[in-house]
This record gives structure tokens, C-alpha cells and sequence, in this order.
């Protein structure tokens, strides 16, 4: 088991974890004024560096957008450059694509503005913004430059050599000997101070190197611990508050969906027992939990927070937990358990186009899916519908936490690990704060979600039997999905295994 804690934990320091680990893209499916927009952004790995924008018009007569990059608050909120044109894609009229540069860490925005046959409108989607590892130079180039280095050195120490051999000599005269013999003080000299020049030149350069490296964006762990009397205490260690232009802290977290943490558990290796839970903060980065009845087992730790500046992160840890005869659930904390995860599953790619999952009290949640194998690095929608015990639409699903719905997808490998809404992957604190607002304590409303902006397909009481969620696997492997929706008051959990082709 240690082995494979070691090796997970080296997957997961390769990967970003900006409130999620190894899923940097940012998928968003919302509304500019009228026109219904599906957004993926794909932020760059180094900082200064170039973001690639996707935009699917899914209705409305979308003329033109326009994109533009912004920091989410601070003098650069509004100071906006002139914005980009988004290119329409001459095969699909609907589908528009665009470059911007992010040229700081930290929070950002991208304003999308659409003008189209309903007028003018705005959106923004925030995008956290941080530089994941430092690009090694490519191996012909650091030749060539070695290469031509290597000859303005010697070049320079043979200029010096001529002109000590031949300064003195008359127009047409040979150097004699004795020219030479004086010319070789110089040369030794110029090649000590040349040596010297590219060796303190070596050493500035990995000084330099080494303070870039310093600002990449390290994985934040909390260490966890049971109390006496089952409660779970976590101490959050936060290794990014330094060398950045926004400084990391722990003192400045918000609520979002109205709790200031999200906490997921979850078994390993088999993933057969999940909780999402909510603990509370009872000091500057401390936080606790009585845990509910939890089976015993190796659990790794994933802790979703959002800070003032809009930034969102993903603490992980790992804890061995014995049985805990704890308090039932309340709340909007929720569990569920799950056959073991079968190493090589193809669950969701047979020839059936929908996967169903039918849980204890008679709920089944159908995957609806057709049988193409879904591919790494391509935006869509995870379409899921809720049914009662007779086989009908349930008609008594609630909002869970002002969304129709929760997802966590978790690699089996742990190296992604994702929570996402039918809004997308967007943290909905950060994206109040992208729209000019402040993020509410108690977490989006059912009235504010089923605003356009929100698309979350419910009234004030009850949310639609199907729900979707706009997500891109960031790459080829095999996945765990926890899909969560909320009936006649109770949490329910539908877990779904799926194998994405690359």
C-alpha cells in the first residue's frame, strides 16, 4: 500500500490543483443575456502564457464575441485592454475559438461579449491562472546557442590574440614570432575573463531558474487526524503564499455553495465508499468534522476552498480510519457506496446507449450516453436522468446546495480529481465575484440559479428528473463518477465507472 501512496502522491505533485487536481480546463455552460453559451478554457501551464478560448453557441443569433482577459478583482478588474475578435469556424457556424494572453498568476476572468440579433450582452468566467512546472528548453535549440556561444567565445579570444600580434605592424607586414609569443599573455587573459563571464552568466542563470521554479504552483495537503469521539481534524498547510503577485492565505476563505470547505473521502484502491461532507473552520486554517457511521479503511482526503481573491484549491491528504460508529448524516453532508472499482472496466463504452445505476431505496440514475467511446480533451455533456421505482421521471428531486446536481470524477489513479455542477467546473464563489458581486454566506439560492446566468433547471422547490454537466476528461484513462442529486430531502449517490479512449 505504501508504495502506492508514493507513487500517487508524485502523480499528483506533476499535477495542478487549483480546485481540481490534473483538470485545468475550465468548462462553463451558461448565458450572455439571451445567447446560451458553452465556454472551455484552456489555461496556459507557464505564466506569462496564452489561453485558448472555445465558445459553442447553443442558441441565439450570434453575429460576433468578442474576448478579452481580465483579474477577477483589484485595478485590473475593469481596466480592460481592447478585446480580441473570436474566429467563427468556417465548418460550424456556431463554434468560435480565440487566443488570449495571462500574463500574471492568480484570479482571473474572461469577458465574453456577444452581439447578436438580441442586442448586445456580457459574461464572465473566471479562471484561475497559475504556471504548473517551467518549460525545459528544446534540446536542438540549447545546442545551437551552445554552439554559437561556444564560437563568439573563441571568436572573441582570437580578436584579442590579433590584435595584440599585429597592432604594431606596419600595413602589409607579416607578424613575426615574437608577435606571436606577445599576442598569447592577451589570449590567456581574454579566455579567463571570457570563462569567467559565461561561468557567472551560468550561475545568475540557475539563480534565475530556480526563483521561476519557486512560483510554480505546488500541491497543497492538509494533515489529517481522528479525535477521540470520531471527529476529523484537518490542518491545512499551504505551500503557494509566497513569490506570487495575489498572495495564497488561509484567512481569507469563503463561502461557497455555502460552506467554506467541501470535503471528500474516499476508499482506496476499490472506491466503494464515498462521503462529501462539510466541516467547519475553528481556526485559521483548522478545520473539523464529526465523521457519520464510516466503514474502516484507507481513505484519501480531497478539501475543495475557494479564497477572497476568487482562487479555488484542492487540499489532499490520506488517513487510515477503523470503523467509526458515528452520528447519521445531516445536512447537506451525504455518503454512498459502490461495488469495487474492476481495474480495466469499460462500464459506459458497451453497446447500450445508457448506463443505469439502481440504488437502494429504488432510485435508479441512468447515464444517458450512446455507445461511441468518449475521447480525452473533447467538451460535452454528462447527461444523467433520475427515475422513481416505477420507472417514471422522479418528480420529487430538490435542489442540493442551490444546484440541480453535484459531480466528482476521480481518476483511478488519483492523479484528476474534479467537483462539478451543471454550471460547469467553475467555482460559483469565483464566478459572483467574476459578475461584479460578493458571494452570498449561504451559498447560491434555488430563485438566483434558476437565473439564465446559473443554468440549473429548477424552480424555487423542485429541479427537472435529468441533469447535465459540461465536462472535458483531460485525458485517456479510467474514471470514477459520483453523481449526486437530491430527493424528497435525501442525498442520493449513483456511481458510474467509464474508460476514456485518447
Amino acid at each position: 500500500m505504501r508504495w502506492r501512496v508514493v507513487f500517487v502522491l508524485l502523480a499528483l505533485a506533476a499535477s495542478p490543483a487549483l480546485g481540481h487536481i490534473g483538470s485545468p480546463d475550465v468548462f462553463f455552460d451558461g448565458y450572455a443575456g439571451r445567447y446560451h453559451l458553452l465556454v472551455t478554457v484552456r489555461p496556459p501551464a507557464v505564466i506569462p502564457g496564452i489561453a485558448e478560448i472555445e465558445i459553442r453557441c447553443l442558441d441565439g443569433d450570434v453575429r460576433e464575441l468578442r474576448i478579452v482577459p481580465l483579474r477577477i478583482n483589484g485595478p485590473g478588474a475593469e481596466l480592460a485592454p481592447t478585446p480580441d475578435l473570436a474566429q467563427r469556424s468556417a465548418a460550424d457556424p456556431q463554434f468560435f475559438t480565440g487566443r488570449l494572453w495571462i500574463m500574471a498568476r492568480g484570479s482571473w476572468k474572461i469577458r465574453i461579449q456577444a452581439d447578436g440579433a438580441a442586442g448586445q450582452a456580457e459574461l464572465s468566467v473566471p479562471v484561475p491562472a497559475v504556471a504548473v512546472s517551467t518549460l525545459p528548453m528544446q534540446r536542438a535549440l540549447g545546442t545551437l546557442l551552445g554552439a554559437l556561444g561556444l564560437l563568439l567565445a573563441v571568436s572573441l579570444v582570437c580578436i584579442v590574440g590579433a590584435g595584440a600580434r599585429e597592432a604594431t605592424l606596419e600595413p602589409g607586414q607579416p607578424p613575426v614570432s615574437v608577435g606571436r609569443r606577445k599576442a598569447r599573455i592577451p589570449m590567456i587573459v581574454a579566455l579567463v575573463l571570457v570563462a569567467g563571464l559565461i561561468y557567472v552568466g551560468d550561475v545568475w542563470w540557475k539563480s534565475s531558474a530556480a526563483g521561476v521554479a519557486k512560483q510554480d504552483y505546488k500541491l497543497p495537503r492538509a494533515e489529517a487526524a481522528l479525535e477521540p469521539g470520531g471527529a476529523l481534524l484537518l490542518h491545512l498547510s499551504d505551500p503557494n503564499g509566497r513569490g506570487w503577485s495575489e498572495s495564497i492565505k488561509l484567512d481569507d476563505l469563503i463561502p461557497d455553495h455555502g460552506h467554506l470547505m467541501h470535503l471528500f473521502l474516499i476508499r482506496m484502491p476499490a472506491m466503494d465508499s464515498f462521503w462529501h461532507l462539510h466541516p467547519a473552520q475553528t481556526a485559521t486554517g483548522v478545520f473539523s468534522d464529526a465523521l457519520p457511521n464510516i466503514p474502516a479503511g484507507h481513505y484519501e482526503i480531497f478539501a475543495d476552498v475557494v479564497h477572497a481573491t476568487g482562487f479555488p484549491e484542492t487540499f489532499v491528504s490520506e488517513i487510515d480510519l477503523p470503523e467509526v460508529a458515528g452520528q447519521p448524516l445531516a445536512g447537506d453532508d451525504s455518503g454512498g457506496a459502490a461495488p469495487p472499482l474492476a481495474v480495466g472496466a469499460t462500464a459506459g463504452n458497451g453497446d447500450a446507449a445508457q448506463t443505469a445505476v439502481s440504488l437502494p431505496d429504488g432510485t435508479r440514475i441512468l447515464w444517458l450516453r450512446d455507445a461511441a467511446p468518449m475521447r480525452a480533451r473533447q467538451t460535452a455533456w454528462l447527461r444523467f436522468r433520475v427515475e422513481g421505482a416505477d420507472g417514471q421521471p422522479a418528480s420529487d428531486l430538490e435542489p442540493y446546495m442551490g444546484m440541480a446536481g453535484h459531480m466528482e470524477i476521480v481518476g483511478d489513479d488519483l492523479s484528476v480529481f474534479a467537483h462539478i455542477h451543471p454550471a460547469g467546473s467553475v467555482s460559483m464563489a469565483a464566478l459572483e465575484l467574476a459578475e461584479g458581486g460578493a458571494p452570498s454566506a449561504a451559498g447560491p439560492s434555488a430563485d438566483s440559479a434558476a437565473q439564465p446566468g446559473m443554468m440549473m433547471q429548477m424552480d424555487s422547490s423542485r429541479a427537472a428528473p435529468e441533469v447535465s454537466f459540461p465536462y472535458g476528461f483531460p485525458k485517456a484513462g479510467q474514471y470514477r463518477l459520483f453523481v449526486q442529486v437530491k430527493r424528497a430531502g435525501r442525498v442520493e449517490t449513483g456511481v458510474f465507472d467509464v474508460r476514456i479512449e485518447k
